[in-house]
């Protein structure tokens, strides 16, 4: 009796046919699965976004929300297509651009306790705004964190050059929060705070790379 040519053992040594084009091989097993989780955590966020949209009640809050929306949109067709490729995406990453001031206010003032929500009725802009971000930062981390373990050399600069972008709009939401009394910063006295920041000195530098 002739073997058959497709044993299971056979089977699990043969590469599948699609394994074998150069877009694979210059993927790590890793690299793979750290990418699948950035582009869902990216979706996530999307949808999210669209649920938000419908109960924000500021017009500042909706254009930034609607802005991240769109910008992001663009970053995850780029992401997808240097990921599905293995080349330069048709899309280069893009430089979001936030519209709120710099300027921070300091100090904390006294306000009710916080509770969960008992009905979405109580969802209010200051929870909304929080909970974007909440997304926006953990997007920041997690492609901050993965970019650090990709191979491939194209997806790995895409996923590094996105991580300021979200770092941005992070600060952006952060700047609005702030503003509407939602995002409080406490300071030290002046006397602490000097005592901190006067805590290190420069050292001389020698054999400087000309």
């Amino acid at each position: 009796m002739q073997n058959q040519p497709n044993t299971p053992l056979q089977q699990g040594n043969q590469m599948p046919p699609n394994m074998m084009n150069n877009q694979s091989k210059d993927h790590g097993g890793h690299e793979l699965f750290d990418a699948h989780e950035i582009i869902a955590g990216i979706i996530s966020m999307l949808d999210q976004y669209q649920m938000y949209d419908q109960h924000i009640q500021d017009p500042e809050l909706k254009d930034i929300l609607k802005r991240q929306s769109t910008f992001v949109t663009t970053m995850y067709n780029t992401i997808v297509g240097s990921f599905s490729t293995g080349h330069d995406p048709a899309v280069p990453t893009q430089q979001y651009k936030m519209t709120q001031s710099h300027a921070t206010t300091y100090g904390v003032k006294p306000g009710p306790p916080k509770k969960p929500n008992q009905s979405v009725n109580e969802l209010s802009d200051k929870g909304l705004s929080a909970y974007m971000l909440g997304q926006t930062k953990s997007l920041a981390t997690l492609l901050a964190m993965t970019a650090l373990e990709m191979t491939n050399p194209v997806l790995r600069r895409v996923v590094a050059d996105s991580v300021p972008n979200f770092i941005e709009m992070s600060y952006e939401i952060f700047l609005y929060q702030n503003k509407h009394g939602y995002y409080q910063v406490p300071q030290l006295n002046v006397q602490d705070m000097t005592l901190m920041l006067q805590s290190y000195t420069t050292v001389p530098q020698q054999n400087l790379p000309q």
